[in-house]
Formats: structure tokens, sequence, C-alpha cells
């Protein structure tokens, strides 16, 4: 994994049609990466010159090239030495065996882009040929042979995360039951096994966000226990989330309203997720303003 560069990264992402371009653009994309597809490689040099322009807003840039390109494609390798010298610049080429690749062909019943008349194999042998000058001269070289999408696209997150860059976000959200349950949600918790802080009278006007609620909440017979465990269940399952590639998750914990008890246990929640490696935490209260 690298760290960021002041003066901006250009990752040029390449190999052979079938390895898992498309894969790996979009996986770079939910990393950050400013992506652009199917770019001649003499548009390289007008494309780095417009995001200096931009004054840092692209501090990330991917430029698939490949051989739909046609002839332009031979131009990268002096395009790439060319540009090497004057930004931080790496070359990605993804590669797979030939039985692979035909596979991955007859599995979508597309034409490989240099088959012309002639079969699936042929196209494979003319793109190897186009593709070795720069396939010798990669930064990193990527073998998806073996692996599915999902594996390929953990591999980028790999390689091109920012070190310490979060593999995973999470939003821990409150809710209240009676308006319904959130429909974009990975997992629910009901606090409302608890004692309602709603029916003390010097409560009912607080929320889970005051101080007098939240001692009450915690005071109560199994709260912090199930606070505890629940965390500690949610950790096995956010490092599975990292491992297959899931960026976003969401918790929710729901009460009758969604004012007190859940707003108690979600910041608690919160707080102990902060703790687990590789994860962003935020936090939404989505009832807590309703009368």
């Amino acid at each position: 994994m690298t760290g960021p560069d002041p003066a901006g990264e250009v990752l040029i992402v390449t190999g052979m049609s079938g390895a898992g371009r498309t894969t790996a653009a979009n996986a770079l994309e939910d990393l950050g990466w400013y992506v652009v597809d199917n770019l001649p490689p003499q548009m390289l040099g007008p494309l780095l010159e417009l995001t200096e322009l931009a004054g840092g807003a692209l501090p990330k840039i991917a430029a698939v090239v490949d051989v739909r390109g046609r002839s332009l494609f031979g131009e990268l390798p002096a395009v790439t030495r060319s540009l090497r010298d004057a930004r931080h610049l790496r070359v990605l080429f993804l590669d797979a065996s030939d039985d692979a690749l035909v596979r991955r062909f007859e599995a979508v019943r597309r034409p490989h882009p240099l088959q012309g008349d002639d079969t699936i194999l042929d196209g494979i042998e003319r793109e190897r040929a186009e593709v070795s000058a720069i396939r010798e001269s990669a930064d990193v070289l990527i073998d998806t042979t073996d692996l599915n999408i999902h594996q390929l696209s953990t591999r980028i997150v790999d390689e091109f995360s920012e070190i310490g860059a979060a593999r995973h976000t999470v939003t821990v959200m409150s809710f209240g039951f009676k308006y319904g349950l959130p429909t974009d949600v990975d997992l629910v918790a009901d606090m409302r096994y608890l004692p309602n802080p709603y029916w003390v009278p010097e409560m009912r006007a607080l929320t889970g966000q005051d101080e007098q609620v939240r001692d009450y909440v915690l005071a109560q017979q199994g709260a912090q226990e199930f606070i505890d465990a629940y965390a500690r269940a949610l950790e096995p399952v956010m490092a599975g989330y990292q491992r297959e590639n899931k960026r976003h998750s969401v918790v929710a914990v729901g009460c009758t309203g969604g004012k007190h008890r859940s707003v108690v246990a979600v910041g608690e929640i919160a707080e102990r997720l902060r703790a687990f490696p590789g994860v962003e935490v935020k936090v939404k209260h989505r009832d807590l303003g309703r009368e």
C-alpha cells in the first residue's frame, strides 16, 4: 500500500481483455480515484495538464488504456516513459491464462476485440503480442486466473489504499419502531427490552444525548451487557465485510420512538466500533427530531 503523493498520483490500468480491468476500475473509483475509461495514450498528457489546472481537486487519477484503441495502443510504452519523469506514475497490468480468458469470453458471449473472423484464442494471441512491451515495464502485475471479482477487488484495495485508510464505513443509526423499520439496513437491534425513559416525567422532553437519560438507560439491568456483547459480535462481521470488499453497511438500533434508548445505545456501540481496525464509523439519529 502507498501513501498519498503531494503532486498527485497517476495510475495506468491496462492488461489483457477479460482479465478484470472493469472490476479494477470500479474498485479504484470506490477508493476515491478519478477513473477515465478507454483513454487513448496520446490523451494522457493533456489529461494530466487539465488535472493540474484543477488545483489538486483530482489528486489520484486512474486511466484505463487497452487495445480497444487499436493502433493507438502501440504508443502507450513511449507515452508512459515520457510521463514518468513529470508525475508519480505507475502502471497496473492485469493478466490471466489463455484458458481463463477464453472461458470468460465464452461466458459473456462476446468476441475478443482483436478476434475478427477468427477464434477467441487468435484474438488473445494477437493481444499478447501488442501488450508485451507495457507488461514488461509494469509496476504492479496481478494474475487474475484464479480470482473472482470480489477477490480481485480486495487485491486492488490492498495495493492502492492509502496507509491507514478505512476499508469499511459503518453507519450506526437510531430509529423508532413506531415510524417503521429503516429500508436500507444490514443489521437491526431492538432496545425495547429496557424501561422507557419517556414514562419518567423529568426525562420525557430529553433525549438519549442528554447525560441524565444516558445514565438512566445504562443503569438498567442488561443494558451494558447487551451493548458489550453486541459490539463483540459485530467485530467478526466488520472484519468479514472487509475481506469480502463490502465497503458500506448500516447497523440500525431501534426503540419505540427513536428518542431515548436507541440514541444512547447507538452512541455506546459507535464508540466501541471505532476501535476496530480498518473501520470508519458514522452516527445517524433518524427520528430524533420527530415529535
